[in-house]
Order: C-alpha cells, then structure tokens, then sequence
C-alpha cells in the first residue's frame, strides 16, 4: 500500500470514528423510564434470519412484563428492529452490525420512540448481544473508538519465548518457541569451561530463532505498527535487545522493554499491564508532532491558520495541507444568505440557531445549520487536504481546543490570510 493510500485509508477511517462517536454521544444522552431501551450487537458471520428469530422470540416473551407502558415499547422498539432487519440480506455488512431502539424521555412526561442502525464498526463485532435496560449499550463500542494502533509483542527467558499482537485492547498471541538452552549446572566430564561455550552458544541461538520469530511476523507490517513492546526478567530481555538480533528497522520500532516475571502466552498480556504508560504515550505522539509543527510554523508566521473564518478562506484556496480538528470539539454551522453572499456563525451543537446581523445590514436567511468537522472534511476533501484529529490529553491538545477554536491547519504556502 503506497503512502498516500495509508493516508486515505487513516483518513477515512478516522472519519467514520468521527459519526460514530457524534451518534453514541447522542445515544449517551438517551434513558427511558423503564427497561425499554433494546440494543442488539450483531456480528458479521451471523445469520439475520436467526436475529430475526432472536427477535421475534423477546417479542412474544415481552408480553410477559407487567406495566403495560413497558410492555408496548419494549414491543414497539423490537418492532422496529425486526423492520430494519429486513434491509439485508443473508449476513450483516462487514464488521457487523449494530442496532439501538426505544422510546426515550422526551421531558414532560412524554417519550419519543428513538431506532439507530450503525454498520461496520471500525473493529469486528466479536459476539452477539441482547441488551435490554434503561439506558443503551454503548461500551463496547466506545472501546472500538479509542486512539488505538498496533503494537508487537515479545517476551522471553531462556526457557521460551512468545511473540504477537497488542492490536487495540485485544492481546494476539501468533507464536512460541521453546529453547534448548541447558541449566546452569554442567554434567559431570564437561569442563566448566566447554560446559560455559555451549550454554552461550545455545543462548545466542535461542535468541537468533526469537528474533527470526518476531521478524518474520513484524517486518512486512512495520509500516503500520505503532512500536514494539519487549518483556522478560533482567537480564535477558536486555541481552536480546543489546545483541542488536532484531531486524534494525524493528529496533527502532522498540518503545520499551519491562519486567514480565512469565514468557508463555499470559506473559503477552502482563507485558501489556506493565507497558501502559508507553502505550498511553505512544498513541499521543502523532498528534504532538503535528501540533509541533503547528507551532512551528504559527512561530514563523506565515504556514499556518486557526480559528474558523481563516481555516475557511484557506480551504477554499485550497492552500491548506493538514486540517487540524480538536476531538472535543462539539459545535454547529449556521449558514445563512445575505443578499446572495454567504455568511457563517459557529453555534454550540445544543444552543438554538442564533438570529444573524449582515454584514451590509440586509436580512439574513438561514440556508441550513450542519455539524461544523462534517462541513471542514467535506471542503478539506473537495481541496486534497488532510484531516486529523487531535486529542486533548497534552498540552498543545489542550491548546488547539482552549485558544485557537478546536480549528487550525497547516499551509502548503503563505496566504497573508
């Protein structure tokens, strides 16, 4: 895959995060007054006849509840579910599906009956899920959303070894190797001597089979892996590491090594305990380097842009190269007419659209009212620019959220604007 194809993919990807996030925000906000609220977590190798059924099944044990008003949501949101099902085919789309449906507050004593369908989550459904209660499902989910990546894993002793996966929260064990590394006490003829060369012989071959190991599994992806982590008691995990064995473009990869008391696979998961902190760290590193160079470039001058009026006029001369958008960023665009000019507010998503003065004093005549990062992407994708999304778990995160709107960009070239 060539760069500017990762970088699409990346990009697409952090998008479709993006609407997830917005419609778990919303469905957060979601309660009913009883156990209303059906949530149906479908994977992709699961027959929709067979959720039908599921369906179909609760439907008919629903008539069991004994408030009548829960009864006939419970009903009505399985209804609904059971409509929406018949969309597809055989099998969900890829990833699979999920399904929220209920009738939830709407204040006053009155409900509103809410169905939400989200196809192909970033990371595969690994279960189906029932979900009944007063509040939608929304963790397992909210897990596939965090910053994530993919990160090797290496632990071993001189007894065994085992390497695999960290990809997202989910630890993937791929191979083990058991060594021929003979104790430390000789048996009797062997000179202490011939007895210490073969033992490091035996050492170094071990080593050479862990690292032909982890090569054969990291290097084709070393481009997409996010580091490597390496674990095991003092001092063989240092020996590995200092003996230069691994492919030295893995060696670069390598953003910690810990103290992991076990190498057979459970060793993989505490080796993921011990290295949260690098990992916390390694999933900021992106962002910071581009908010570096934010600076950089803000210091200079002339390369950057921020707030949204400016960020606008730069995307519509197509001089930006990187949109940059903070993730807590939650506001609205109202656009509106004036006299055939267009004319722009940033509204939070939760305020009512505000009413708008002209800038030559003519009426203003609200056109539509969008999500404001929907609206960036689309103009950033009509120009060729990037977009990326920027946490607020560092200081210059912080930053771009607090001092410069949650909107900047990067500039291809100076515009004076």
């Amino acid at each position: 895959m060539s760069s500017d194809d990762k970088s699409n993919t990346m990009e697409d990807s952090d998008r479709r995060k993006y609407e997830f996030k917005k419609v778990i925000e919303d469905l957060r906000e979601y309660e009913g007054s009883g156990t209303q609220l059906v949530t149906i977590y479908i994977p992709e190798d699961k027959q929709i006849s067979d959720v039908v059924e599921h369906v179909i099944t609760e439907h008919s044990e629903a008539s069991n509840i004994k408030s009548k008003q829960t009864r006939t949501n419970v009903q009505d949101a399985l209804t609904s579910i059971k409509d929406r099902l018949r969309y597809y085919g055989n099998f969900p789309p890829d990833n699979g599906i999920v399904m929220f449906s209920g009738a939830v507050d709407a204040g006053g004593g009155q409900t509103t009956m809410v169905t939400k369908v989200l196809e192909s989550p970033p990371e595969p459904i690994q279960s189906f899920r029932y979900h009944c209660d007063s509040n939608f499902l929304t963790g397992p989910l909210e897990d596939m959303l965090m910053d994530k990546g993919l990160f090797g894993l290496i632990v071993l002793d001189r007894r065994e070894a085992n390497v695999g996966w960290l990809k997202g929260k989910r630890v993937e064990p791929v191979k083990s190797a058991s060594s021929l590394v003979p104790g430390k006490q000789r048996k009797g003829g062997q000179s202490a001597q011939r007895f210490a060369r073969l033992r490091l012989e035996a050492i170094d071959n071990f080593y050479q089979e862990v690292a032909g190991m982890a090569n054969d599994l990291f290097v084709p992806k070393r481009h997409e892996m996010d580091g490597i982590l390496v674990g095991g008691p003092s001092p063989t995990k240092d020996e590995f590491l200092d003996g230069d064995y691994l492919h030295h473009e893995l060696q670069d990869l390598v953003v910690g090594k810990f103290d992991v008391a076990y190498t057979d696979e459970s060793g993989l998961y505490d080796l993921v305990d011990a290295g949260q902190d690098a990992l916390a760290d390694q999933e900021v590193i992106k962002d910071k380097k581009q908010m570096e160079e934010f600076f950089e470039k803000l210091h200079r001058g002339n390369e950057s842009t921020y707030g949204f009026e400016a960020t606008r006029k730069n995307l519509v001369m197509g001089s930006v190269d990187r949109l940059l958008i903070s993730e807590d960023l939650r506001k609205d665009i109202a656009i509106y007419d004036c006299d055939g000019q267009e004319e722009y507010e940033i509204v939070d998503h939760r305020r009512d659209t505000p009413t708008h003065e002209c800038e030559g004093g003519s009426e203003a005549e609200l056109k539509e009212r969008e999500d404001v990062i929907e609206w960036l992407m689309d103009l950033a994708d009509q120009r060729g620019t990037e977009t990326k999304f920027i946490s607020t778990d560092f200081e210059k995160g912080e930053q771009l959220y607090d001092a410069f709107g949650g909107i900047a960009g990067i500039l291809r070239y100076s515009t004076g604007v």
